[in-house]
């Protein structure tokens, strides 16, 4: 593509089953596999047709599960068979990120990474490549980039970045910033103190930086950790592939790519934000889902699913119906609905966060059949 970034490769990490979006996601059809926007297309589609234009459609990497090959590629026919990276367990993202990162250091040494989750939903896909190609005039310069989210309410279901005030002078990137520190989710309070003051932003959990860059900041903190992905990223393009999987992977730690990059980059000065102003959503439960599909109108009833059949009266929330069953809601305010052939949720907004209690209460009473 013309316009592509010469020395950019997108990661598409595409794990987790989005557990506070059961019983709609399921181990076999999680998240990143559903269209939740009405658009047509799956959150992962969505994603590759951002990146596309930045990378083209030959340097993006998926990270997935071996039981969700198939799918991916079914959703994804574009995506080169040297470009999936199929993990036996899911071990958290500093493996699945690590080892993309490590294999393609491999086949291209000065290769800038960037990743990016395939389960978020952006509604100006021109403004966050504007905010993508910042990040990467600033890896090339030796940071570890992220992007920051504006924030536009004192959400308490995101971690915070918190930015210097004073622009970093990085060539290409006018509105980069030295990141101070992140911060886990805040309560109300705290979030609302953050908006005031300005020099916050949600975390979405983008990283774009040099391969080496980030491969080095991993070594750092889990030295072993990164000798295990750079054994498997040695093998990866070779046929002992398999049995070096078989005996490594097994053995990597599970361990979010926050607290082995992002932390403690961030409190080396390794680390640089910049701010994105458009429209995201991590779709992080049934409550996010309902505020998506009803444009934000607390009045409004969602629907989502094919021939769904509902009756309403004076009721709002978000109805996802994947059975043919009638559904009538009479005097309801912000409910939750999601009907399936095999299992039925019934709750609030309020409470959407709880949904992962179930999901767990399911895994320890033994009924993995509906999970």
């Amino acid at each position: 593509m013309a316009d592509a970034l010469e020395d950019f490769y997108a990661i598409i990490p595409a794990g987790g089953i989005g557990s506070r979006l059961w019983p709609l996601s399921r181990a076999d059809a999680p998240k990143f596999l559903h269209d939740l926007t009405g658009s047509g297309a799956s959150l992962l589609r969505q994603t590759w047709d951002r990146l596309a234009p930045l990378a083209g459609d030959q340097r993006i990497m998926v990270v997935t599960g071996r039981a969700h090959r198939a799918a991916v590629e079914a959703q994804l026919p574009g995506v080169a068979d040297h470009n999936v990276v199929l993990e036996s367990e899911p071990k958290d993202s500093t493996a699945a990120i690590g080892l993309a990162a490590a294999i393609l250091r491999r086949r291209e040494p000065d290769v800038v990474i960037g990743s990016f989750a395939a389960d978020h939903v952006i509604g100006d896909a021109r403004g966050f490549r504007r905010s993508v190609r910042e990040a990467v005039a600033a890896a090339r310069a030796g940071y570890i980039a992220t992007i920051g989210i504006t924030p536009t309410e004192p959400a308490i279901g995101f971690g915070y970045i918190h930015a210097d005030g004073v622009a970093l002078e990085v060539e290409g990137a006018a509105t980069v910033h030295a990141v101070r520190s992140f911060v886990e989710k805040p309560d109300l309070e705290t979030a609302t103190a953050y908006l005031e003051e300005g020099n916050y932003l949600w975390n979405a959990g983008m990283f774009i930086a040099r391969a080496d860059v980030l491969l080095a900041e991993i070594g750092r903190t889990k030295p072993e950790l990164l000798a295990g992905i750079e054994e498997l990223a040695a093998a990866w393009d070779t046929s002992s592939r398999g049995a070096v999987v078989d005996a490594v992977w097994p053995g990597l730690e599970k361990i979010a790519i926050d607290y082995t990059v992002a932390e403690p980059a961030a409190a080396a000065g390794r680390m640089a934000v910049v701010p994105g102003d458009f429209d995201w959503d991590d779709v992080g439960d049934f409550a996010s889902l309902a505020k998506l599909q009803s444009g934000g109108r607390a009045n409004n009833l969602a629907v989502l699913g094919d021939g769904a059949r509902i009756l309403a009266d004076s009721s709002s929330g978000i109805v996802v119906a994947h059975s043919q069953r009638l559904i009538s809601l009479i005097g309801v305010e912000d409910i939750v609905v999601v009907d399936t052939p095999d299992a039925l949720l019934v709750t609030t907004s309020a409470n959407a966060q709880r949904v992962k209690g179930v999901v767990d209460a399911l895994k320890i009473s033994g009924r993995g059949d509906v999970l």
